[in-house]
């Protein structure tokens, strides 16, 4: 049974840095697409950032396009999300989530399996 864990959320001014981890135990981090997703109470989850092995360019949603950086570390057995310009738009509890690969990315949180508990970001001055 392959487990998520995140870490690395907290308070930020706008404008400020976080970078999430997604330690990711019970299976080898390349056979997995790995997403991030985000979630405000009363809204729907929103899928962020998903890499996969099979795809060169990996996914970024409009709001976070240009801003964020996902990468997977295959010796950590852990995929990051390095969050830099925070907005106020961007709070949230960020999770990530895992499905088996199969060459592509998935945007949509039913695509995966396993889900990780969650951190909060803030964002506030």
């Amino acid at each position: 049974q392959v487990q998520l864990v995140e870490s690395g959320g907290g308070l930020v001014q706008p404008g400020g840095s976080l970078k999430l981890s997604c330690v990711i135990s019970g299976g080898s981090v390349d056979d997995y697409v790995i997403g991030w997703f985000r979630q405000i109470p009363g809204k729907e989850r929103e899928g962020v950032s998903g890499i996969s092995r099979g795809v060169v360019t990996p996914f970024y949603s409009k709001s976070v396009k240009g801003r964020f950086t996902i990468a997977k570390d295959k010796g950590a057995n852990t995929v990051y999300l390095q969050m830099n310009s925070l907005k106020p738009e961007d709070p949230g509890v960020y999770s990530c989530a895992a499905a088996p690969e199969r060459g592509m990315v998935y945007r949509h949180a039913a695509a995966y399996h396993f889900w990780g508990q969650g951190t909060q970001v803030s964002v506030s001055s």
